[in-house]
C-alpha cells in the first residue's frame, strides 16, 4: 500500500497538470484559435443554400466550386429559391514568351456576383484571378500539353477556393437599386 504522502503528491501533480491543461485550452479558445474543421458557422446564413450558374466555358470550375462550398457547410443547387452565384465572365488566356526555353504564361480571370432567384443582383461584381507559368523545350511538346492541362485544372481549383473564401468571409458589398455599394 502506498504511503499517504506519495498518494497526495501524485494527486497534487495530477491536479496541477489538469489545471495547466485547462488554462492552456481556455487561453487558446479565448484568442480565437480553433482546430481545423471545428468551426460552428463556416458560411454566413444568407449563403447556406446557394445555386451555381456558370457559362459553358467555365464548366471545369463547377465541381471544385461546389466541393469548396459544401466543405463550408453550404447546400448547393438543392433549393431553387436560393441565391445564385453567377459567373458572368470567365477568361482563360495563354501567352507565349520566348527565350532559350519557351515559357508559357496561363491566366484565368473570373467575374461573379450573387443574385436572387429572380435574377436581381444582390452583390456587386467581384473578380478572382489565378496565374501559372511553365517552361518547356521544343523536344518535349507532348509533356507540355499534359503540364498545361494540369495547370489549368490547378487554376480552376484556386479560383474556386478564392470564391468560397470570399463568401466565407461574409464581407460582400450589396448592390442597391441606384448602383451604389453598401456594406453587409
Amino acid at each position: 500500500m502506498k504511503k499517504p504522502e506519495i498518494l497526495s503528491a501524485i494527486t497534487l501533480r495530477h491536479l496541477s497538470l489538469s489545471l495547466a491543461l485547462g488554462l492552456t485550452a481556455a487561453s487558446l479558445s479565448g484568442c480565437g484559435f480553433h482546430l481545423r474543421g471545428t468551426q460552428t458557422s463556416a458560411i454566413p446564413v444568407a449563403y447556406k443554400n446557394v445555386q451555381v450558374d456558370l457559362p459553358q466555358q467555365a464548366a471545369a470550375l463547377r465541381e471544385p466550386l461546389v466541393v469548396y462550398l459544401q466543405s463550408l457547410g453550404a447546400m448547393v443547387n438543392q433549393d431553387k429559391t436560393a441565391p445564385i452565384i453567377k459567373i458572368t465572365d470567365y477568361q482563360q488566356t495563354r501567352q507565349l514568351l520566348s527565350g532559350r526555353l519557351t515559357e508559357v504564361q496561363l491566366r484565368l480571370a473570373i467575374t461573379y456576383h450573387i443574385e436572387s432567384s429572380l435574377g436581381e443582383p444582390l452583390t456587386i461584381d467581384y473578380s478572382v484571378y489565378s496565374r501559372r507559368s511553365y517552361q518547356y523545350d521544343i523536344a518535349t511538346v507532348n509533356t507540355e500539353n499534359q503540364e498545361e492541362a494540369h495547370l489549368i485544372e490547378e487554376m480552376n481549383l484556386d479560383a474556386a477556393m478564392q470564391i468560397a473564401r470570399q463568401l466565407h468571409a461574409g464581407r460582400m458589398q450589396y448592390a442597391t437599386a441606384d448602383g451604389k455599394k453598401t456594406a453587409p
